[in-house]
Order: structure tokens, then sequence, then C-alpha cells
């Protein structure tokens, strides 16, 4: 007697068709199939309204952030001087290999959810959940931590202004005793009802900002490149200096488990830099999400990923010539190196226009990190992994308006009590994951569905996801060993979630069990 699955709900090894013995509940995939025709329920579909501008855009609005302002000049520096250019070539090629595998991936499963639905499509229900829990804690603490920086902006500028907030409302780092950072949690709030009115106004909105802060990009730019020098450039890779290493739980955990130690300056501290300035470009995987809300994501959804990693590449490269040629690299400060430069060459105005340009850029940052978290937690709903009653879509504005509301609360609470600090880490290593999960399951998606339509096909598989997988994981071994630490204790309290909630509650292994007894019971 077969063994068949009911409409196409995967509950068998290799896509649904059941052809196969069975796996274990929680590593049932779900069929390509089942997780398309799940976007067209109508309590639970999402409107399509997005085209490959705005994604481009939306990759843009949240790849650039004050790193663009801050972070050339100090990994110059500290680590690769004028050669900080070629780093950031290195990091973005090491980007453009992730890209090419979530392109394929959100070109053949439009389906919001980013890599936990691409990964639930190949790898199954468990792996999946881990990394669905995995990208809501990296979407929830960057937004948290985004919106303590932008709020730390607008201080600076209200002040500048003769404008002073009482320490009480300006956050624990402007505190000793009970502080509420009003203005990170007022922003978190905006947006999310900007959210809740629909993706078609939070893309417009995203334009006008992001339009704002490219321009100011570009004003940098072009004012910058008439102050180079270029003895600034000599040498161009500067000579090794010495190694970075730490102790204890702050060392890169591959000096833990291997010795080695990571150099700067030569061309060895051009890589060093490279694993540092990749975190920059953090941020185009979460246009991914939006492939549900894509009025053509086949064609659509390849353009904006590698669309948006190609325009910040090309920026992040020329500021970073600009600020390694207007100020020699060991005279650049690490806290406002492009500011500084500036005034060190006698034109203090662009240090305001590049305050001006950062508070703004984030505020496109932080509302695209909550649209991201508020899709996947939507997707892992609407699959039962969690509460089911917030996969819901407001009737009138399409938008997955409870998992938004509820979320948005939340991260606008721990932005008004969070400080800055060894939060963000766990950020870069939830995306570095997350990247190699998605470059496993285009291997595996294609030996298991060769049959399915691909609009758009990661090219030299199976060995560009397999150099992927590599370059992420030397990223990630690159982390300190306290980030690895905190990131397996949040791992833990998923494992625990999935088991008590998840897995009794899931859709698929629902259908699955099912299916099973329907075949016995008749027998």
């Amino acid at each position: 007697m077969s063994e068949r699955e009911p409409e196409g709900r995967s509950g068998g090894g290799t896509g649904g068709d059941g052809s196969r013995k069975a796996r274990p509940d929680y590593l049932r995939t779900k069929s390509i199939e089942q997780s398309i025709q799940d976007t067209e329920e109508p309590e639970h579909a999402l409107t399509r309204s997005l085209s490959a501008l705005d994604l481009t855009v939306f990759g843009v609005g949240v790849i650039i952030g004050t790193g663009i302002f801050v972070l050339t000049g100090a990994v110059a520096k500290e680590q690769a001087g004028p050669a900080t250019a070629l780093a950031f070539v290195v990091a973005g090629i090491v980007c453009a290999l992730a890209a090419l595998c979530y392109a394929e991936f959100a070109s053949t499963v439009p389906v919001a959810g980013s890599a936990y639905t691409f990964s639930y499509a190949s790898l199954g229900e468990l792996p999946a959940w881990t990394i669905g829990w995995d990208l809501v804690l990296e979407f929830a603490l960057g937004t948290a931590v985004v919106a303590v920086g932008w709020a730390g902006y607008i201080r600076s500028l209200l002040a500048n202004a003769g404008w002073e907030l009482p320490a009480a409302l300006s956050g624990p780092d402007g505190a000793h005793g009970f502080s509420f950072d009003v203005l990170a949690a007022a922003l978190v709030l905006v947006i999310t009802v900007i959210l809740v009115l629909g993706m078609k106004l939070s893309a417009r909105v995203t334009s006008v900002v992001v339009g704002v802060k490219v321009t100011v990009v570009l004003l940098v730019i072009i004012a910058g490149s008439f102050f180079i020098d270029p003895a600034n450039y000599r040498p161009f890779i500067p000579e090794p200096k010495g190694t970075i290493s730490g102790s204890g739980l702050t060392a890169p955990l591959i000096q833990l488990m291997f010795g080695y130690e990571p150099t700067t300056f030569g061309v060895e501290g051009i890589f060093t830099a490279a694993a540092v300035v990749f975190f920059a470009f953090i941020g185009f995987d979460v246009v991914a999400t939006a492939a549900e809300e894509t009025r053509n994501p086949q064609r659509d959804m390849p353009r904006g990923i590698l669309g948006s990693l190609l325009i910040c590449t090309v920026l992040y490269v020329a500021v970073s010539i600009v600020v390694t040629g207007m100020q020699k690299y060991t005279r650049l400060t690490v806290d406002a190196p492009l500011a500084d430069a500036f005034k060190a060459t006698g034109h203090p105005f662009y240090a305001g226009v590049i305050s001006f340009g950062a508070a703004v850029g984030l505020t496109t940052v932080c509302m695209i990190l909550l649209l991201g978290q508020s899709r996947v937690f939507f997707a892992m709903s609407r699959d039962g992994l969690l509460p089911r009653v917030f996969s819901r879509v407001h009737p009138r504005f399409g938008t997955p308006y409870r998992s938004t509301i509820l979320l948005g609360t939340l991260i606008a609470v721990v932005a008004g009590f969070t400080s800055i600090s060894q939060l963000a880490a766990l950020v870069n290593i939830g995306t570095l994951f997350a990247f190699v999960v998605v470059a496993l399951g285009v291997l595996i998606l294609r030996g298991t569905r060769p049959d399915l339509p691909r609009a758009f096909r990661t090219p030299w598989v199976p060995v560009l996801p397999i150099v992927s997988v590599a370059a992420s994981l030397w990223l990630m071994l690159n982390l300190p060993a306290e980030t690895w630490l905190r990131f397996a204790v949040w791992m833990v309290i998923g494992f625990i979630v999935y088991f008590l909630y998840g897995r009794r509650h899931s859709r698929v292994t629902e259908a699955g069990t099912r299916t099973e007894q329907g075949p016995r019971g008749a027998a």
C-alpha cells in the first residue's frame, strides 16, 4: 500500500512524494508546492505590491548604516591601511557567493521567511526551526541596537541645537539609575505603525529615506575627492605589524581551537580586515523575506538581492578610497574617522552632514530589520511552529499585523532599556549561520528536486555553494568564543520551545500523522 501525501504537504524524505521511507517527524520537509499553496489561503495571504526597484531600495536601505561612515576609517587605521578598499572587495565577493544562493531559493520558493522557508524545503523541520529561531534573534537584536544608535545621533544633533533630554529619558548610556531611551522606543513604534499600514507605504517611505542617505554618501565621496593627497596612499599595502589576539572567551574561536592568530596589515591583513568589514554588508538577505510580497518574484528577487549588494560594494569601496586619501591612515580616528578627516582638512561642515546622513540611514535599517523579523515570525506561525494566531493578515492592509505589533512592542521595550554592548556580535554569527544553511539547501534541493522550475540558477554548483559555506565558516571562526557561547544558549532555548510546542502543533507533522494513520485505519 502506498503512502501518499495529501495535496502536496510533505511528510516523506525527499520532496513530499512520500515514495521513500518516512523521516522522523522533526526531519520532515515541506514541499515547495505546499509552501506556495499556503500563500493563497485568504486569511494568511500577503499582498503582492513590490517591484525589483523596491527590493533594491530595501537592500541598500538596510545594508548602508553608520558603518559606511565609521567602519571604513577604523579598519584602515587598525588593520589594512589604504588596502581597506581591497578588503571591501573581498568581503563583497564572499557576500556575492551567498547572494547567488539566496537568489536561486528566493526565485524558486517565493514565500515569506527567507532562510527558514528554504531550509524547511530542503533540510527538514528541526533545521528550519533552528534557522528561524536564529533569524528572530538576529533581527530583533539588530533592530534594538540600531534604534539605540539612531537615538544617540539624534541626541547629538539636538545638543548641537541647544536641546538636552533629561538623563532619565536618554537610556542606560546616559544615566546611572533608572533610565529609558524614549527616542529609541519611539522610533521602533513609529516604524511598527508604518509596517502595519502596508508594504507599499513602507516601500515609499524607504525610497525617500534611502534617496536622502545615498545623496549624503555621494556628497561625501565627491567632496572628499577634492581633498585627496596621493602621498597618503603610499604604501598602499603596509608592512605586516603583528597579530590580533585575545584571552579566554574574548579570543577568536579559531585561536582557541587551532592556535591561529590573525595578523594586521600586509596581504594577510586584507583578509583579516575583510572578516571585519563583512559585517557592513549584513542585511541583503533580508530582501529575501519579502519574496511573497513581490509582484514577479522569479524575475525581481535576484535583481533586488544582487543589485543592492553591487551598489553597496561600490559605495563602500569609494568611501574607503576617499577617507584613506584625505588623511594618512595612521592619523585616522576610530570613532568618527570620516568626519574627523574633513575637520583635519579644514571643512567641519561635512562632519554635520555625515551625522545627519548616519541618523537618516539608521531609520531605514531599523525598518527593514523589523520587516524581516515579522515575516520570518509570520512564516513560522503559519506553519504551526508558533501560535497560528500571529499569521493572520489585516483584511484591509494585507500585512501580518498581529506579529508586527507584538514584535514591534517587545523590541521597543528592549531598545528603551538596552545599552549598545556585545549584543551586536550575535547579529553577525546569526547571519553567517543563515548563509551556511542556504548554501547547503541549494545543494540538497538540486539533488532532491531537479524537476523544479528555477527562474534563476546559482552558477557553478556544487563548487560555488561549497566555497560559500567554507567562507562563512571561516568568518564565524574569527568571532569571539563568548559570542559562540551566547549563540549556543539561545539555540538551547529554541530547542526547548520547539519540542514543547512547535513539534506538537506543526502542520507538516499533523498532515504526516494523518497520512500514516489513514492506511492503517483502512486496513
